[in-house]
């Protein structure tokens, strides 16, 4: 396998939150009126899996070809298991559900799920957004469990940290964080691949058909970190934006005619914010990047990125 740059093709979600900024910031291909709320870039998942979009690998799995050519893609000849990332495009037109993720500690316990970490970087807010992350000081179990019991509902939303956002900040939600995003942000979500998640409070809404979405209330309670403290929620706008056992993010910015080599060794996944270019392979090889794409640079491979134009990119590495 000569190893190039990956592309994939997106994996969209209708959400009852979601809508239509992935068409206009990054000329996504989303079905027209929906809801759509979430565009998966990279995923290996039991039940989605990223397909690649480009070059000889074109029409097979993510997961498929690292099975075959584990070496050339991950580093490693022994690796087996996902790909450690999940990366989404997030649309929230509307306020997420106030919801948690389990840790590994939490899995283990309850025998399900599997556990999350994940981090927000802001493409876009609009004035006044918000975010909710973490609980207030004080908020115990047992406070928590008897606002839910008693109500009413909207005080659960009160009882997190309300937190005012603006595009290029970068925020870390370590699994058990209480949590919620609202209105008018778009996001990149960089996280472990894991797609559990335990809703507590849903803002009173319906779907479609009338009925309310489900919540989960016991395994919430057992996975939310009550005595979580504000140091692990860091808030980051440049260099290196996120270091933790799972992850690593940096964030990049080139001007047009910059050029940057990419070293064999290690796998690198690009989440292209804003610009466009090329990466050159050392074998002349070429492919192209624009704003909205998602890459996986194999560790195999050698090579360049020639930029374009004025460019924002965030290199995530495991």
């Amino acid at each position: 396998m000569q190893a190039y740059p990956l592309k994939f093709e997106p994996i969209y979600k209708q959400r009852i939150w979601g809508g239509q900024k992935l068409r206009e910031f990054f000329n996504k291909d989303i079905p027209a009126g929906e809801k759509i709320g979430e565009s998966w870039e990279l995923a290996d998942l039991p039940d989605d899996k990223s397909v690649i979009a480009n070059g000889e690998l074109a029409g097979q799995t993510l997961s498929s070809v690292i099975e075959k050519y584990p070496k050339e893609i991950t580093g490693d000849e022994n690796f087996s298991g996902a790909f450690g990332l999940l990366i989404k495009f997030l649309d929230a037109e509307d306020v997420l559900s106030v919801q948690v993720h389990p840790d590994e500690q939490t899995c283990r316990r309850t025998g399900k799920g599997e556990p999350k970490t994940e981090c927000w970087y802001i493409i876009s807010a609009e004035p006044g957004a918000v975010i909710y992350k973490g609980l207030k000081k004080g908020v115990s179990k047992e406070v928590f469990a008897e606002t839910i019991e008693k109500g009413p509902p909207r005080r659960i939303a009160e009882l997190l940290k309300k937190v005012p956002v603006e595009a290029g900040q970068c925020h870390f939600l370590p699994a058990g964080t209480a949590h919620s995003i609202g209105a008018g942000l778009l996001i990149a979500e960089i996280q472990t691949p894991s797609d559990t998640t335990y809703r507590v409070f849903d803002w009173n809404r319906v779907d479609d058909t009338g009925k309310p979405r489900a919540l989960h209330i016991e395994e919430a309670l057992e996975s939310i970190h009550f005595d979580a403290c504000d140091d692990n929620l860091s808030v980051t706008t440049i260099g290196r934006l996120i270091d933790c056992e799972y992850f690593k993010i940096d964030k990049g910015h080139q001007a047009r005619g910059c050029e940057l080599l990419l070293s064999p060794g290690e796998v690198k996944t690009l989440i292209i914010l804003a610009g466009f270019g090329a990466i050159l392979g050392a074998d002349g090889t070429s492919v192209d990047f624009a704003a909205g794409d998602c890459l996986l640079v194999p560790a195999a491979f050698e090579g360049a990125m020639q930029f374009a134009s004025d460019t924002q990119y965030l290199t995530v590495t495991i």
